[in-house]
């Protein structure tokens, strides 16, 4: 049933008395070749667990990694509750990437990549023999691994966690565009749509604002990708297609998908859905609000 569940963290704990200590291994770098570029993910076992025990398959925000801070913290959380997890680098059209993305780069990468990447690593673990597999992603992965999951709806998994994930108003994405970058997002999207209907996808447009980005170059494909008013990119309209339990944990001073909690409102007849809020904290979740998702996460799995 859908519930919410209100979670404070215990930020005035110190000392060695609440520390913990748990023998986990050491995250293990694997690399997948596919359409000519070596592909990266980080898998970290629990402690006495194996691959059959199940595997949380992670999906990082906007131009990140699989081991920036929340996902590290969270890989290593969840080994401490017994839970294996395989934390993925999207490629974004970079061979062997790790690190966040350069802003220098030639942006040529697309939202909805995102699906086929994820598909390849699911496939992946089924090959190499995992139990059974979960889903948790942040942010824009968080729409990425929704759609992924509504669209693809991989065999066997029977459950999501989205932490903090992307919701989507195209008025509002203009806005803020126009407001960072001084110039009209239509512009730039036209310019980005006649390319396309040029059958030119690949050609940059040089100098724009792009994503976080300010005078990037980007490919009429990618423009077009980010900034297409497409109900896809909106986790709230796509949770109830996916037909697994659905676990979303917003921050409540979370200044990035501000709108997560009245649109999650809406979504309160969905008995696969349940709705967790964790009191203090910001989009990031650091310190020992990341203990707090670690939390919900298992229970809500629970393994």
């Amino acid at each position: 049933m859908y519930r919410h569940i209100c979670k404070t963290s215990l930020l005035a704990l110190t000392g060695a008395a609440f520390l913990t200590v748990a023998a986990v291994q050491a995250a293990e770098r694997v690399e997948l070749e596919r359409d000519g570029l070596t592909h990266i993910a980080h898998l970290e076992m629990a402690s006495g667990k194996s691959l059959e025990d199940g595997v949380i398959l992670m999906l990082h925000g906007t131009m990140a990694h699989g081991r920036m801070e929340i996902m590290e913290s969270l890989q290593g959380l969840m080994a401490e509750r017994g839970y294996n997890s395989l934390s993925i680098n999207l490629s974004l059209g970079i061979d062997a990437r790790e690190g966040m993305v350069d802003c220098a780069i030639d942006h040529v990468h697309r939202h909805e990549d995102a699906l086929a990447e994820l598909d390849m690593w699911m496939g992946w673990l089924n090959e190499q023999g995992a139990g059974r597999v979960a889903l948790m992603a942040h942010s824009r992965g968080g729409a990425q691994m929704a759609w992924y999951a509504a669209e693809h709806k991989p065999q066997g998994v029977e459950h999501a966690v989205l932490i903090a994930p992307a919701t989507a108003d195209h008025a509002a994405t203009a806005r803020a565009y126009e407001e960072r970058y001084g110039a009209p997002l239509a512009r730039v999207y036209e310019q980005a749509a006649e390319l396309m209907r040029m059958g030119q996808p690949d050609t940059l447009i040089e100098d724009i604002g792009f994503l976080y980005c300010e005078g990037a170059n980007a490919s009429a494909a990618a423009v077009a990708s980010y900034y297409a008013d497409n109900p896809d990119f909106d986790t709230p309209a796509l949770l109830p297609g996916m037909d697994m339990q659905v676990l979303v944990i917003a921050g409540s001073e979370d200044a990035t998908v501000a709108d997560l909690p009245e649109r999650m409102a809406e979504l309160k007849g969905e008995a696969h859905i349940q709705y967790g809020v964790v009191d203090g904290a910001e989009h990031f979740f650091r310190d020992f609000f990341a203990d707090d998702v670690a939390d919900l996460a298992a229970e809500f799995i629970g393994w």
